[in-house]
């Protein structure tokens, strides 16, 4: 089976369109009836990605930190000095901390229960006020959105509440109260909440949350929380798995432990308190601000938070700290005659290489990108942290002249090999097509027996779990696999130094061999593209069949578009069909890989009895269901990418993956109603 390269594009945006990512517009039967709002429980569990940022894993590891971050935000208060997070092997979640307890009973200014507005309404709780510091100073929820997210996109939520001389307990499913509110007297002195539930399969597509997930969070969460103790238990079996987590002097211990004995300067510590606005019309907030450093020429790293979120994109402290710190050293460097004459000054780049810093500040105003929290805007907490950083800096060079010497130093050093790289220019071509052994330099690839290029296949997996499922089914003779590491840069969006820097991008050059095909005149003296040196008779693309797996799949085939055209000219390039329906009868198994497949084969069933099941991704699938319908040349399905007309094919891939959103629209228009009938438009 062969498609163009447009065809395949042209299919992937319509699939994705059937399978819930674009919605229709209904031109013909749209009037004032047609407009409906979402309620009660419903705004969450049809819609969560609004909330969670996704209706996948990652969504739901959102909704558990939700839950977590309010135990965190009463720790912070002084209530409390542990927190007990447990996973169990049906994949509910229980959260034990020992605050104050949620007030839960009648609220006369509101005329209701308390429990009814945190537990079952969006945007109520008590951190609305934060700015008075009446409740909570600093809070990682501002929103009034988690809990009662959380709540409505579970299958069932258990709560019991310590406070005020009573036990409390709330009963809900699937976003509904069942019971009422349950009290009795309590003459014990301990407060605190206990919160366990169930997020929803018919919420979430996956809810299987990795033990990683939370070590991750919850070491997190111990290292911007000085002294703050976080148990995780997870059940196996009869009993339960403990971890723990705690840094008794918080940011400060955790760049002792990632610079260890590598250092050149030792760690130093700041903090600070300002009071700041983000515009001169806007009111006046309070800002705190730790920052924990050290220089090392053998380590570097930098991470953010705000309000103890991390912060995974960063936004206005990683822009602090590189004007501050970019600022300050190219001052000393100039001030004591270290560069060399008309030599450029130097840039972040040349500092991060030698820099591991981590920055926890806190605000009682916060401007987040969006409620995943991932980063934040402030210009107010941005320009105190700049000149805090500038000013401690200046003093700690003066004070500690050592120091200054030896960081000048290693960044000037860092700079000259940086420059002396970029004159000499190493050829791309010999950077990516090394002779080296790849396998010990690529992370997780993994490798075929066979030296013969014509019978090996290179299979382009999603993920770590899919990697792991599919080396079990694979023959390793001459099949071999690696991972993406998440999603991978839009190559049709971005400039050539940026996809370099891109380290997924420039493995997966690394094991095709070959080389690129560089069309920029900026890029005039990168690798040229060698077909001999592909080490592939066949590059498989192979994700999950779903929105996800989707988008992965048209990000890889826009970089093979993009940097190794030549591969479809040659007809290297494949997708992976998997099966969307597992249907087994007494006798036999068969897979659907489309709905009309599904409906063909349960129609010549008859009144035979058959069990249908939606097919689990590639990362779910037992060895031998993988080997027949993905991994084995006699029984699976791939569809060939065949080349066409270059200049349509540029054209399509701009309409679809390029700027060009006015293009894109039109044609989800005008082909969308080819899927209406299959849409799912809920």
């Amino acid at each position: 089976m062969g498609l163009t390269i447009i065809e395949a594009l042209r299919n992937i945006i319509l699939e994705a369109a059937k399978r819930g990512m674009f919605m229709e517009l209904k031109a013909r039967n749209y009037g004032n009836d047609s407009i409906s709002a979402l309620k009660g429980a419903d705004r969450v569990r049809k819609r969560p990605a609004v909330i969670f940022g996704s209706d996948g894993i990652e969504g739901c590891q959102h909704s558990v930190f939700e839950i977590l971050s309010n135990s965190i935000d009463e720790a912070r208060e002084g209530f409390g000095s542990e927190i007990v997070v447990t996973l169990f092997e049906d994949h509910s979640i229980e959260i034990e901390d020992h605050g104050r307890g949620i007030p839960v009973d009648f609220n006369k200014n509101e005329g209701k229960f308390n429990w009814e507005l945190v537990f079952c309404e969006l945007y109520a709780g008590g951190k609305y006020n934060n700015a008075t510091a009446q409740n909570y100073e600093y809070s990682l929820g501002l929103n009034g959105l988690g809990l009662c997210s959380t709540q409505y996109s579970s299958e069932y939520m258990d709560v019991e509440i310590k406070r005020d001389g009573f036990v409390y307990w709330l009963h809900f499913e699937k976003g509904d109260n069942v019971g009422g509110l349950q009290k009795e007297p309590y003459d014990g002195k301990d407060t605190g909440t206990k919160i366990r539930w169930k997020p929803d399969l018919a919420v979430f597509t996956d809810i299987n949350i990795s033990q990683e997930y939370f070590f991750d969070v919850m070491k997190r969460q111990a290292i911007v929380n000085a002294g703050l103790k976080f148990i995780f238990r997870s059940q196996a079996g009869e009993s339960f798995e403990v971890s723990e987590f705690k840094y008794e002097n918080g940011i400060v211990d955790h760049v002792k432990e990632l610079v260890g004995e590598d250092f050149l300067t030792p760690v130093q510590f700041w903090t600070g308190e300002k009071k700041v606005r983000d515009r001169e019309d806007k009111p006046y907030y309070k800002t705190k601000i730790n920052i924990a450093f050290a220089f090392s020429n053998k380590v570097s790293g930098a991470e953010y938070y705000h309000n103890s979120s991390w912060l995974e994109y960063g936004g206005a402290p990683e822009k602090a700290v590189k004007n501050a710190f970019v600022y300050q050293i190219d001052s000393y460097l100039k001030q004591n005659g270290k560069y060399n004459k008309n030599e450029s000054k130097i840039t972040f780049v040349d500092v991060e290489d030698c820099l591991v810093v981590v920055v926890s500040s806190f605000s009682n105003v916060t401007s987040y990108e969006n409620q995943t929290k991932k980063s934040i805007t402030n210009k107010g907490i941005q320009d105190a942290m700049v000149e805090m950083f500038r000013h401690q800096l200046e003093v700690y060079f003066i004070e500690n002249p050592t120091d200054a010497e030896k960081i000048g130093a290693q960044v000037l050093i860092n700079k000259r090999s940086r420059e002396d790289a970029e004159k000499t220019r190493l050829n791309i071509k010999k950077k990516l097509t090394s002779n080296m052994d790849i396998t010990s330099r690529v992370a997780k690839f993994v490798d075929c027996r066979s030296k013969d290029v014509s019978e090996r296949e290179l299979f382009i997996v999603e993920g770590d779990s899919a990697l792991g499922a599919c080396k079990q089914a694979r023959d390793p003779n001459f099949q071999a696999i690696i991972p993406i590491r998440g999603k991978i840069l839009n190559c049709l969006k971005v400039d050539y130094n940026k996809i370099f820097k891109s380290e997924i991008i420039t493995d997966l050059i690394k094991v095709l061999g070959c080389g690129v095909q560089i069309k920029s005149k900026a890029s005039k003296d990168l690798a040229s593209f060698d077909i001999n040196l592909l080490r592939w008779n066949k590059v498989i693309l192979c994700t999950d069949a779903d929105v996800d797996g989707f988008q992965i799949r048209t990000l890889l085939l826009t970089m093979i578009y993009r940097l190794t055209p030549r591969l479809i000219d040659e007809g290297k390039v494949f997708i992976a069909e998997s099966p969307l329906y597992e249907i087994n009868t007494k006798s036999e198994t068969y897979f659907a890989y489309t709905e009309k497949e599904k409906e063909d084969f349960i129609k010549g069933l008859g009144a035979q009895k058959y069990t249908i099941q939606r097919s689990k991704g590639l990362g779910e699938n037992e060895p031998d269901m993988m080997n027949l319908t993905t991994m084995n040349p006699k029984t699976r399905r791939l569809i060939k990418i065949m080349p066409e007309d270059a200049q349509r094919t540029a054209q399509m891939f701009d309409v679809l993956l390029g700027d060009n959103i006015m293009g894109r629209k039109e044609f989800i228009v005008e082909n969308g109603h080819l899927y209406i009938d299959v849409a799912d438009i809920s």
